[in-house]
């Protein structure tokens, strides 16, 4: 338990803690993220996830998608870590928050698997940090390297991601690993692994993945993963815990589940809105959550999800609406389902 106004934190196989409730950089405007961490930090948040940047649009007209943040700091493929770094640097100056209060994440673009340390390197530079709490390998496939930082996706003449195979996983695990023989970094993951990805990860590893960072939310459970890699010390964050909401309609159609009828009836039953009974669930389940949000009151709304429980029936319930639906479909961008 945290101390009054900060979240929870979960202890990661290695020792070390990790907030429950984070806040994640994508899609937000790079001058509105000094004000929303800083808004974010005042509230309780303590985890700041970030990326370098999403997936390009296809289409060369549509208007490219922008990042946030969580208190969990997660900014390389974000493409704004600069900017994160600037508002981070900022709080530690002014005695908002020290560092050693805060737990943030980065992750290795797919580009970049064949330079991890210098990836790595690359992203603490601009996050003006000495460590990273958590580093992710973002997606289990290399593709080919456009430039340190770059975080671009390179298509093929057909169209298609351009597929690097000749770097294997287990090689980028072990550059991984690396980093925190140098001090460079906390824990290392990994995200949007599967059943078998993960478990080749812990046979090779001689440093066991702290956490597997995936798409779960009441419409795509995956309690046969999520049980897989809590049975073996690995933790599991929700990077889309509410569905994507209106995000991911906007760039795939997907539908929220945050609509659903059940998950409307259960939040008017315990007094909170669709998306506080549905980052709860996911803290039941012993995930870690980091909502994505632009707005000051969603921060401070996604933040109130530790002073009620959802009962066993309850979430029985919650456990029925399971439709097995992904909302992110990083295939509208690449050209091929990773997937299939």
């Amino acid at each position: 338990m945290a101390g009054k106004g900060v979240a929870q934190a979960v202890a990661l196989s290695n020792g070390h803690r990790m907030p429950a409730v984070g806040l994640g950089v994508w899609r937000m405007e790079k001058p509105a993220i000094r004000s929303l961490i800083h808004s974010a930090l005042r509230i309780g948040y303590r985890h700041l996830d970030c990326a370098g940047k999403p997936p390009e649009p296809r289409n060369p007209t549509a208007h490219p998608p922008t990042v946030v943040i969580s208190a969990l700091v997660r900014t390389a493929d974000y493409q704004n870590e600069a900017e994160v770094g600037d508002a981070l640097a900022e709080a530690f100056q002014t005695g908002l928050v020290k560092r050693e209060d805060l737990f943030v994440t980065t992750k290795l673009w797919n580009s970049d698997h064949g330079h991890v340390i210098e990836a790595c390197k690359d992203s603490l530079k601009k996050l003006q940090l000495d460590y990273l709490d958590l580093y992710l390998v973002h997606f289990p496939v290399a593709t080919r390297h456009t430039g340190v930082g770059t975080t671009s996706s390179a298509l093929s003449d057909d169209g298609v991601l351009d597929i690097d195979t000749t770097i294997s996983l287990e090689t980028t695990w072990h550059a991984m690993e690396e980093l925190v023989s140098m001090g460079l970094v906390r824990s290392i993951g990994i995200s949007n692994y599967d059943i078998f990805l993960t478990r080749d990860c812990l046979a090779y590893a001689k440093i066991k993945p702290a956490v597997n960072q995936i798409e779960t939310h009441p419409y795509f459970q995956r309690d046969s993963l999520v049980k897989f890699c809590q049975k073996h010390g690995i933790c599991v964050t929700a990077h889309t815990p509410l569905g994507g909401s209106t995000a991911n309609t906007e760039w795939f159609g997907s539908v929220s589940c945050l609509d659903d009828p059940v998950i409307k009836s259960l939040a008017e039953k315990y007094g909170k809105t669709p998306a506080q009974l549905v980052l709860r669930w996911g803290l039941q389940r012993n995930t870690v959550v980091i909502p994505k949000t632009s707005k000051v009151e969603r921060l401070q709304e996604n933040f109130e999800v530790f002073d009620f429980k959802i009962s066993s029936e309850d979430m029985e319930k919650i456990k029925a609406i399971d439709r097995s639906y992904r909302t992110n479909q990083p295939a509208k961008f690449w050209g091929i389902d990773l997937y299939a």
